[in-house]
Parts: structure tokens; sequence; C-alpha cells
């Protein structure tokens, strides 16, 4: 059986978790689920397997890349989990529901895929150790490494689509980061949260495919693990969230959550959250109110407006940066839509990284 489903079965099957991406579904109540726990220590490898008793999960890697000619692009891979209820189960009886996304950028590209398959029936799933986790012939897996490494040390990553395919192999850059306190992130002003980590790679060595042929390509790449069962409260609808790499060898994660009806430019404060690592790898939780973004451009997107600029200030660190989009069209075309693409730093600090935008 194809590990692909028509986007309006899984809608009947699956209406509020499908909405992997957020948006105000993931503010609806979660009975019979886990809830984050603050108390809970990450443990690995076992957290970087599934948690199948939460409502809502994902592994999330975003890379930005450049090839010999000097060529930006963006490379997305994403595995969500999404459940019916709680638990396992057996073959077709498994609750479990998964979406891959996959996406490649450059200034003038964007291009998109989308796979769904049901679990239990080993058409998609993830492993803690040896670490894989996998949707049809997509793989994000433990690779070898030259010197003695764990679980996620050292990636492969892998997709093909129609008109693009790439393979990447990823080292880590230093130790997990533990976003919020301890891993426990908070979302809301009511408290809605979520487990989340996060960990920075290094592109050793890549490929892409396009039509015009094969693309050597080098670069960092930033991977984000969450799971909750209600990491929203019932008022917000989206967010807007960066991962930044700074030319220094500092990384910014920041995200603001929208308040329902709040497009672009916010009527009332966002609930902000993000970490701040510098250059040694010192870890600095960022609570709500520490950084503003403020869209600066809007564009015309897929019939919505979509902020394509940003003016990020975080005065606790002394940054004051101008956020732009590679592409503006980033529009990830997918059974819950949202904008997903590379962005270029400048301002106080110069750099790369992501933004992805959704209930827009």
């Amino acid at each position: 059986m194809t590990a692909r489903l028509p986007a309006l079965l899984l809608a009947l099957l699956l209406p509020v978790p499908l909405a992997a991406q957020g948006f105000a579904g993931l503010g609806s109540g979660a009975e019979g689920f886990a809830l984050p726990d603050p108390a809970h220590v990450l443990t690995f490898p076992a957290d970087h397997g599934a948690h199948p008793d939460f409502r809502i999960e994902w592994w999330y890697l975003t890379a930005n890349l450049t090839g010999a000619d000097g060529t930006d692009y963006g490379v997305q891979w994403t595995l969500f989990r999404a459940a019916l209820a709680p638990g396992e189960g057996e073959g077709w009886a498994s609750p479990q529901m998964w979406m891959g996304h996959a996406a490649l950028t450059a200034a003038g590209l964007h291009l998109v895929d989308e796979r769904l398959a049901r679990g239990g029936v080993g058409l998609a799933g993830v492993r803690a150790a040896p670490f894989a986790a996998v949707i049809d012939d997509w793989r994000m897996e433990d690779a070898p490494c030259a010197a003695p490494c764990g679980p996620m040390d050292a990636l492969a990553l892998a997709a093909s689509a129609p008109g693009f395919r790439w393979s990447l192999a990823l080292e880590a850059e230093g130790p997990v980061i533990a976003n919020g306190e301890h891993g426990y992130s908070v979302k809301s002003r009511e408290g809605a949260a979520s487990h989340y980590y996060s960990r920075p790679y290094r592109v050793t060595a890549g490929t892409l495919v396009l039509p015009e042929g094969e693309i050597a390509v080098t670069g960092h790449a930033w991977l984000d693990r969450e799971w909750s069962s209600q990491p929203l409260s019932p008022g917000q609808e989206g967010w807007d969230w960066f991962t930044l790499r700074l030319e220094s060898g500092a990384h910014l994660m920041a995200f603001r959550l929208r308040e329902a009806g709040e497009a672009g430019e916010a009527a009332g404060a966002p609930f902000t959250a993000g970490t701040w690592v510098d250059a040694a790898g010192h870890v600095t939780a960022l609570p709500d109110g520490a950084f503003t973004a403020t869209p600066q451009q809007v564009a015309q997107v897929a019939g919505r407006e979509i902020p394509v600029a940003w003016h990020l200030v975080v005065p606790g660190q002394g940054l004051d940066l101008t956020v732009t989009a590679l592409n503006p069209g980033a529009w990830m075309e997918v059974s819950v839509p949202y904008w997903e693409g590379p962005v270029q730093v400048g301002g106080s600090h110069r750099g790369m990284g992501y933004l992805e935008m959704t209930g827009y």
C-alpha cells in the first residue's frame, strides 16, 4: 500500500493533530494525552525517539548551504508524528500518523514535497538508538564518525522528490541545547508548554541534485526536537520562529506566538521566548519580553500578506538585526500550509538562518 494518503482523508481521520505546524488546532484540549512536565529531565538516547503518549511531535532540520559558485541554498527536512490517541498499537491499529516535509530553496527557486503515512505498518517511524527517522525513502539517521560518538552526533540526511533530491552528512557542533527551563519550553502566559531541545550541526559534505545536475554544498544546520499535547493556548493561532547563526559562531533561536486575529503586525504584545548560545557555547534562556521582532516588509505570497523582512532586537545580548528572506515566495503548499525559508542577517551582526511563519 502506498505511503501517500489524500490530504482530505487525513483531515477526516485526524482533524486536529494534522495541524502539525500548529495554528489554532494546537490550542485545543488534549484529554487522555500526556502533558509536558517541568520536572522532566531530558534523557538520551531515549528522548531522541518518539513519545507516543503525547499528541504531537517533530524532528525538524533546516540547513543553510552554499555552492562552489557562491550560490546560497536552504534545505528543510521534517518528520511530524501526530496521534489519534495516546500509545502505540499493532499494524493498522496504531493511532500514530506521520507526515514528512522536504523543501529546497534558493533566491529564484522553491521546491516542496510532502509524504503522509500511517504508523505501525513499517511506512514511517523513529528509533532512538541507533537513531533513525524515516518516512518512505526519506531518512535522517546515525552515520559513522571518526571519533567515538553517540546517537545523533553524526547524521546522514536524504530526501528525494520530483525535481530535486539531496544527500547531506552532518556532524554536531557542541552538545544538546535545552530550550526554556532545562528543556521545558513555555509557549503562553497561560502556561502552555512543550519539551524542546535543539542541536547545531556542521554540514561536512553534501550534494543537491536538480534537473541541471549535481551541486556540491557546504554549510551549517539546526535540528529542533519538540513534543507536547497542547503547545498553544486556545487564543493563539500561529508563530514566527527564527533560528540564526551569526558569523561569530553564536546562535539565536527566538519565537513569538500571535493571538487569534493578529496577522502580520500584532495588535497586542505576542508571547516571546528564545535561547541565546554564545560563540563559546554558553546558553542563556530568553524569557517573554527579552526580544522584539517587528515586520518591516510584507509580500503577497499565495494570496496572503507575509512578513518577509524583520527587525529583531535583543537588548540584553546587544543584537539589533535585520532578517530578510532569501526567497520571499518560500510558501509550503502542503496539507497545512505555512511559510518556511532561509534568511540573511545584517545590522549589528551578520549571518544566516531560517524563518518559519505559521497561521497566516
